[in-house]
Parts: structure tokens; sequence; C-alpha cells
């Protein structure tokens, strides 16, 4: 089967049984988390300043930052999607690696700079320190069942990387102004918001085809294992 194929109809099948997991809404936000956290990144390796960051309910986010004017604003911008999917793609070579604890203590420790440095409200702050606690719970109370978090958090997580590119790529067809990081890239740059959204496709879809690859050769590699 086509790799492009496959990783469409994966994709598509995650998204559905994902979301018969109970409570498994609630743990959309480390997308949100992942992208938020790219944004403040970018910023301060531009010598900029991250001024708060804010996470909601309904899985969104936005991180306010201060940058020198000229071509920082662009990258900040464009850095929120792509290292999403990059932190999906990490998420799964530490799994293809046998390093599910690492990617834990990783998206926990990512969680505990935001929560004391940036992030301010009542929900984000407590969905913060909730996948803190629930992360350091499964590693050193219950082992056996961390792996089996880990994929959900990383098929989650990918999915919800692609996803969130659809939708935006959608709205700046629909609603250009409203099509948030693509609708800020517009008005910095010449080019219209959907070409950023498509941008923004692209790189995600390349992304889960890598992670994907990773998850497979890792799990062939388990099933040669066991057959030997």
């Amino acid at each position: 089967m086509n790799k492009w194929l496959k990783t469409l109809l994966f994709l598509a099948g995650s998204a559905l049984l994902t979301r018969l997991i109970p409570f498994s809404s609630v743990f959309r936000n480390l997308d949100t988390m992942f992208h938020e956290f790219g944004h403040a990144l970018v910023t301060l390796l531009l010598s900029g300043n991250v001024l708060r960051i804010e996470l909601y309910a309904d899985h969104s986010g936005v991180t306010y930052s201060a940058v020198e004017a000229g071509w920082r604003p662009v990258l900040v911008s464009l850095s929120g999607y792509p290292l999403a999917s990059l932190f999906a793609l990490l998420l799964f070579y530490l799994y293809a690696k046998g390093r599910e604890r690492w990617g834990l203590l990783l998206s926990s420790l990512v969680s505990l700079i935001m929560l004391v440095l940036y992030v301010r409200g009542g929900f984000g702050m407590l969905w913060l320190g909730g996948f803190i606690a629930l992360n350091l719970a499964l590693l050193y109370l219950w082992p056996k069942a961390s792996r089996y978090y880990y994929l959900f958090l990383a098929f989650l997580t990918l999915e919800e990387s692609v996803m969130g590119t659809l939708f935006l790529f959608s709205a700046s067809l629909l609603s250009p102004s409203g099509a948030g990081d693509a609708a800020n890239l517009a008005g910095l740059t010449f080019l219209p918001a959907f070409f950023w959204a498509a941008l923004f496709v692209l790189f995600s879809l390349l992304c889960a085809k890598w992670s994907l690859g990773f998850f497979f050769r890792n799990e062939g590699m388990r099933s040669y294992r066991n057959n030997r």
C-alpha cells in the first residue's frame, strides 16, 4: 500500500479510536502545550520576551510575546505548528528506541517550565499540574502501564498536530482573518493565509509519515524478536 495512503488511513483510524477512550479529550491539550511552547522557545532564541501563555479547555491556546520588529515575528508565528509536529515525531522516535521514560520525563519538564514561568489562569495551571502528577505516578507507581499510556499520548499528539493544521487550512479559506498563525503570517508577509496553512498541513503530514515509520519499524522488530 502507498505509504502516504497508509499514513492517512492510520491517522483517520487513530482519530476515531482515541475518541472512544474515556477522558481522551482532556489529553488533547498536550498538542496545544507543545504548540505554545514552540512559540515561546523561538521567542527566547530570538532574544525576545515571553509575557504569558494561556491554555484553554477547548484545546486552544495563545502565547503573548514581544520580539524586535522585522523578520523575528515571522519566525515566532511560524514556529507553533511545526514544532508541535516535531514533538510528536520525537515521541515516536523515543518509542522506537525503547526510551518511553525519556519521552514522559521530557513532556513533564516542558509542562513544569510552562507552569512555573509562563502559564497563568485556572485551567492551564490545573491541567499542567495534573499532567505532571499523572506522568510521575505512572512512571514510579505503575511502570508497566506507562508504555501503553505513552503510546496513547504519542498517537493523540500526532493526530492533533495534523488535525490542527487541517482546521487551520479550512479557516484560511473560509475566514482568512481568523486563521490564527496563518493570519498573523499573512499580515507580516505578502503571502496569503491559505499558503501558510497549506505549508503547515504538508509539514505535519510529513512528520506523521516519519512518526508512523518509527512505530511500524519498532513493532516489526518486536515481532521479529518474539518469533525468534
